[in-house]
């Protein structure tokens, strides 16, 4: 009764000491929009602003001349009051992940302010990062600042809310017409150790209910008696529960149903045993469902995000998996698939498992030639658990390879965690993602990449957020957020200075917690090289399609294989060239030949690629492509190498153009799947 007794007294000073403070301050205590018009507060009021949107910049450090550091809230803010320094010039150096402010004269990116109570300026920042910064979604003091000088807010609780000051790596669902959060390891006030068995919350989607998502989120918390956040995966047995994988689907009663894998931990890479836990709606508390003692419980150690796909009018989830991020593992969404892992399905090039009697075959890891196709998890194991373990390392091998290509200097990058849904306004599938070992940060520069299907072909990648020094890990896109039909979307994640950084660098209120961003995926500077698909038909005809033509060809079947990549037609951009697709007659047949000539006032651009004579300086990626011609069938052949080792295929003189080498690694293709309608 009296920690109760005193963490309520430490709730109303909370609220009225800023008050005592500031008398010109209002804090509302009803969760009302705070607004002060009072020019007498005696705090100075700096607002940082994006220079080509306006919009206040969360996270801008302002540094006095003796290191006093301030960052600014969500809205942009900050509240100066400095005794000593008030009524007076005041030099604040201006630095922020993703942006800058110009230098002067000496080299100083920073400028000098007049101080005085009750007033305000405004400061003006250049973005560099593509992705626009919002807000904190989590934490203590989002709108501190906002609150102090009496700017009006759009939360509920835009100072403290459920207690959390901090949480790690977010998962949402729509269940139940709302949108489920659930964290990680959560932070509270009272004590350096929070509680480590899953946050939850909920909130109201936008246009039902919920905010606009450029504004913010209304979170509400499941809590405890003390008000804080309380665990909604508790287990007896002791450890950090930690979830992932979660999805929805419907029991054999019809009910929808909110399941999640779960995995007991020892520490950050030991754990005590996996399985899948189920959301009780009486007791708001995800509960076990199936329990493995094992690692080897499904195909992949994390299942990362699901996303629903439709596959030949079957309902799927795939799950983009972690570390590196790759779409390996789908599961048909049904309640007898979810619930039993041998159900669950990978990509892979391995053979299945035979078993013969009670004895089975030895499982070969070496090379195959075989194309990855989706097999259950118990046709790989043949039904034999002790097969699990060897079926798990060659999968882990196979997931080893994957690289993306930045399309600036074509050096290898390799994912960490992130997601892959479906954009409607670019009609491909997005990738966000964070870069292990990126140059400025370890693990906090951000990537967007695309995708004609869920699986790849994934090449060339893009840097859209960089955090200096600082983790960005586990990016986690909200598609049910997205505006414009596509063309705007919003991921957050989790700022840590954890993995990249260091403690005594860590941002105040800032560190630990989830910073939601905004990306328009119309930014010219998106604009990536696709596959350029080669098909080779029954009659051993060639031809060359971007997805498009595939698609509307019903030519999956006859891609063999993808010779280059090439801008697509929707995102020229000005220094590129067209190619046009020119039939030509040639014995007995007609074929297809490339060529930068239109061949008809009507013909448009298969695709578009950089001049001949592009030194290629500014992109090492981009090479030379070239046409062979065969002696006998005079069947074109287009190819990135300057000599080919094939009899009767002679080259022209000169390149027909440049375009983007494609990636030396597997072929990846998922032709089946789908948008699945209504998600």
């Amino acid at each position: 009764m009296k920690a109760m007794i005193q963490n309520h007294l430490r709730i109303i000073l909370m609220v009225i000491l800023p008050v005592l403070i500031c008398p010109c301050s209002v804090i509302s205590s009803v969760q009302q929009p705070v607004t002060n018009k009072d020019s007498s507060c005696k705090y100075f009021k700096i607002q940082v602003v994006d220079r080509q949107t306006g919009r206040g910049v969360p996270l801008v450090e302002l540094r006095t001349t003796n290191n006093i550091r301030y960052f600014t809230d969500s809205h942009g803010i900050v509240a100066f009051y400095e005794p000593g320094l008030m009524d007076m010039e005041v030099f604040f150096f201006i630095e922020s992940h993703g942006y800058e402010f110009p230098k002067d004269g000496f080299g100083m990116r920073g400028t000098r302010l007049k101080i005085s109570p009750g007033g305000s300026a405004v400061i003006e920042i250049d973005r560099i990062n593509i992705a626009e910064r919002l807000y904190r979604v989590t934490g203590q003091g989002i709108y501190r600042d906002s609150v102090l000088t009496g700017h009006p807010v759009p939360l509920k609780n835009p100072v403290l809310n459920g207690q959390v000051t901090g949480q790690d790596s977010v998962y949402t669902c729509l269940y139940r017409g709302r949108l489920f959060w659930m964290w990680g390891d959560t932070g509270r006030p009272s004590y350096p150790l929070g509680h480590f068995a899953t946050a939850g919350a909920v909130s109201d989607l936008p246009g039902h209910g919920g905010l606009d998502p450029a504004i913010g989120v209304d979170l509400e918390y499941y809590i405890a008696e003390d008000g804080f956040s309380r665990p909604v995966s508790p287990l007896k047995e002791p450890g950090m529960v930690w979830l992932d994988g979660l999805l929805t689907v419907s029991d054999k009663q019809g009910r929808e149903r909110m399941v999640a894998r779960f995995a007991r931990m020892k520490s950050l890479g030991e754990a005590y045993e996996h399985g899948l836990v189920v959301f009780n709606d009486a007791t708001q508390l995800f509960e076990p469902l199936v329990r493995s003692g094992g690692i080897d419980f499904l195909p992949f150690p994390a299942s990362g995000h699901a996303f629903s796909v439709d596959v030949e009018g079957r309902k799927y989830y795939y799950f983009a998996i972690p570390f590196p991020l790759t779409v390996r593992m789908r599961v048909r969404a049904e309640w007898d698939d979810v619930i039993d892992p041998n159900h669950y399905e990978v990509l892979t090039a391995l053979e299945p498992k035979k078993s013969i009697g009670r004895r089975a075959q030895r499982l070969d890891l070496g090379k195959s030639e075989t194309p990855y196709r989706w097999i259950p998890f118990a046709q790989l194991t043949g039904n034999d658990a002790s097969a699990k373990t060897t079926i798990i390392k060659a999968l882990k091998q196979e997931k080893e390879n994957v690289h993306l290509y930045d399309i600036k200097s074509g050096k290898k990058i390799t994912p960490h965690g992130g997601t892959v849904y479906f954009n409607a306004y670019r009609q491909r599938w997005g990738a966000i993602f964070v870069q292990q070992f990126g140059e400025t940060s370890f693990l906090g520069e951000v990537w967007y990449a695309e995708a004609d299907t869920p699986v790849g072909p994934w090449a060339y990648t893009t840097k859209i957020a960089t955090h200096n020094k600082y983790s960005f890990y586990n990016p986690k896109q909200h598609p049910l957020f997205d505006q414009d039909g596509g063309r705007i979307l919003f991921f957050e994640g989790t700022y840590s200075f954890t993995f990249s950084g260091s403690a005594e660098n860590a941002t105040p209120r800032y560190d630990y917690n989830q910073i939601m961003y905004r990306l328009n995926v119309d930014d010219p500077r998106l604009a990536l090289p696709v596959a350029v698909y080669q098909i080779r038909d029954k009659q051993d005809r060639r031809d060359y399609l971007l997805r498009d033509g595939v698609e509307k060809g019903r030519k999956w079947d006859f891609v063999e294989s993808i010779p280059f990549y090439a801008i697509e037609p929707a995102r020229a951009y000005e220094g590129l060239v067209g190619v046009y697709v020119h039939k030509i007659t040639g014995k007995n047949r007609q074929t297809p030949s490339l060529t930068v000539k239109s061949p008809n006032p009507s013909a448009r651009p298969l695709f578009y690629a950089l001049p001949p004579t592009d030194t290629g300086k500014e992109n090492s990626s981009a090479v030379s492509l070239y046409e062979y011609r065969h002696a006998d069938t005079e069947q074109c052949l287009y190819s990135i190498q300057a000599r080919l080792d094939k009899k009767g295929w002679f080259r022209t003189e000169k390149p027909l153009c440049r375009v983007w080498k494609a990636p030396a690694n597997i072929l990846l293709l998922d032709s089946k799947a789908r948008p699945a309608a209504g998600d």
